[in-house]
């Protein structure tokens, strides 16, 4: 049963799946008043607390205060309510670099009770309609460097009307900054319930069609309340880095959630390279990075190069599965264990992590609190203990598609079904085994497969294209695209220079085929359909 709402606009309420469809959600230890509005938990609240002097947000050469960020964030919300007509439940895109004004204007936005869309500043006007139309975003804030690609978007919309820049930078010179200039630094908060929509997350499932993920005020506090609280045992002292972006919920999570839930500081970067990763660290003192595996690589070279990353108490790792080789170099040359773990955009964060006094190499670990998992087989019973299964798991969070009918794939007998494929051991500890779909992971991005064969059937050069992951010891995969080319093409190194570039054009720049084959014809069925486990077996040799 839903609780009180404050959203005058219903869209994301009505669009909700049906109650049989959702899976069982388990708040036992997660107690939250009916009315919430998580941005004021995380900003006015934190003043009131007394952490007004410390440190909240680190970025773009200047850092700013939880009493900044609380005025800031209040100045916005008058501006997108006045001058914007932004009503509760009406949905806001924001477009940005990871920034300390993207998470002002997340957190802003918030407070005007709207729910917010945040989104990859890679993302082309095509992929940014698809986000706008099923989510029928009518406001959207930009940082005044991104603009072409939303007002592109924006030109041929039915939905988006408003698109307000704002200056990413330290200088705060645009629209939207200009007019919050103006504004008190007083906002009463929309009174939202606990139970309203406050965040869509986004995900391509294998047809590259886009999913949103329904998240809640409440969850938003929950994956702070339990994986932060209890796996990275937060202080107030606490910087957090990484290279995730806001505009994904593990980015979101990490660097913006966690941090301002417990006083601490999150060092934001627009360009978070491994260089620029370190750094920070060096600069900062960060204590809590957040990346994928291949950039640890890197910085455990930097450590060899005399970079001092000893402020480090906690490396997470997540987005990929984390090689037992990197695990072990970490441990031996910081003396600190690495912290695996595994979420999914529908669960919101990690569900299954290892611990600081409780760690093992090619491990995921154990459930975080609140949740519990288990491998399931295809029947959805229990497989015995070291036998490869599916990946389920419930608890406090759980999967709930905007208006999808891929709602009742991921819950089946009450249990979200993360496309994963897993093992639990002797003594109950969840290892990793690959995944269950044609998603390409690569590099910590979710890729799907026929989205970048869409873009490459756009050239005129393509006749035929199927796409898979490969292994890739840097990237974890890579996507590799299998192409026969319309007679009178030569397959050589101009062309497949010509087809990335195409692709890169096309769609989010990370999505391109770092691979390209070219072949005469692709393997398929009698019926026509493209058998792409041959070219993921050509590949990878027999399993």
């Amino acid at each position: 049963m839903l609780g009180p709402t404050g959203h005058l606009d219903s869209f994301t309420r009505d669009r909700l799946p049906a109650p049989q469809d959702w899976p069982p959600i388990d708040l036992t230890g997660f107690d939250y008043p009916e009315m919430l509005n998580v941005a004021v938990e995380l900003t006015d609240r934190m003043v009131a607390q007394g952490f007004g002097d410390h440190v909240a947000l680190i970025g773009n050469g200047r850092s700013r205060t939880y009493k900044e960020l609380t005025d800031w964030t209040n100045r916005i919300a008058h501006v997108l309510i006045e001058d914007y007509g932004v009503k509760p439940g009406n949905r806001v895109l924001i477009r940005s670099a990871n920034n300390p004004a993207m998470v002002a204007c997340w957190l802003a936005a918030t407070k005007a009770g709207a729910v917010v869309v945040n989104t990859m500043p890679m993302l082309r006007a095509g992929e940014l309609a698809k986000i706008v139309d099923k989510a029928e975003i009518s406001h959207a804030l930009c940082d005044t460097r991104l603009m072409e690609e939303l007002v592109l978007c924006a030109k041929d919309s039915r939905f988006l009307t408003t698109v307000v820049g704002f200056d990413g930078t330290a200088n705060h010179d645009a629209e939207l900054d200009r007019r919050a200039l103006k504004k008190p630094v007083r906002f009463e908060a929309v009174l939202t319930g606990r139970d309203d929509v406050a965040l869509l997350g986004f995900t391509s499932g294998t047809t590259g069609e886009p999913k949103a993920t329904m998240h809640f005020h409440r969850d938003l506090l929950v994956i702070a309340d339990g994986y932060a609280r209890e796996v990275l045992r937060m202080t107030p002292e606490d910087v957090f880095i990484g290279s995730p972006p806001l505009a994904f919920t593990f980015g979101l999570g990490g660097l913006a959630v966690f941090p301002l839930r417990f006083g601490a500081a999150a060092a934001l970067l627009e360009q978070a390279s491994p260089p620029n990763i370190v750094a920070m660290i060096e600069e900062h003192r960060a204590t809590i990075c957040f990346t994928a595996p291949t950039a640890y690589r890197v910085m455990l070279k930097a450590i060899d190069e005399g970079a001092d990353l000893s402020s480090l108490r906690a490396a997470v790792s997540a987005g990929e599965t984390l090689p037992a080789p990197v695990y072990e170099e970490w441990r031996a040359k910081t003396g600190k264990a690495m912290l695996d773990g595994i979420g999914a955009t529908e669960m919101l964060h990690i569900f299954i992590s290892n611990r600081f006094d409780d760690n093992r190499p090619g491990c995921t670990g154990r459930p975080v609190r609140g949740y519990e998992a288990r491998i399931l087989g295809e029947e959805m019973v229990e497989k015995p203990r070291g036998e490869v299964g599916r990946l389920a798991v419930r608890g406090p969070t759980g999967c709930r598609y905007l208006a999808d009918a891929r709602q009742r794939d991921y819950v089946q007998g009450g249990w979200n079904l993360t496309g994963d494929a897993f093992w639990q051991d002797e003594d109950g500890y969840f290892h990793f085994a690959a995944r269950t779909d044609d998603m390409i992971l690569s590099a910590g991005y979710n890729i799907a497969g026929p989205e970048v064969e869409a873009a490459l059937l756009q050239h005129p050069a393509v006749l035929e294209c199927a796409v898979v992951g490969v292994p890739d010891a840097e990237r974890g995969q890579i996507v590799q695209a299998h192409v026969v080319l319309a007679p009178g093409q030569q397959g050589d190194a101009l062309m497949v220079r010509t087809l990335q570039d195409h692709v890169k054009r096309v769609i989010a720049p990370f999505k391109y085929p770092r691979s390209v084959v070219f072949a005469e014809a692709l393997p398929k069925t009698p019926t026509g359909k493209i058998q792409r486990f041959q070219l993921r077996r050509a590949a990878t040799g027999p399993s």
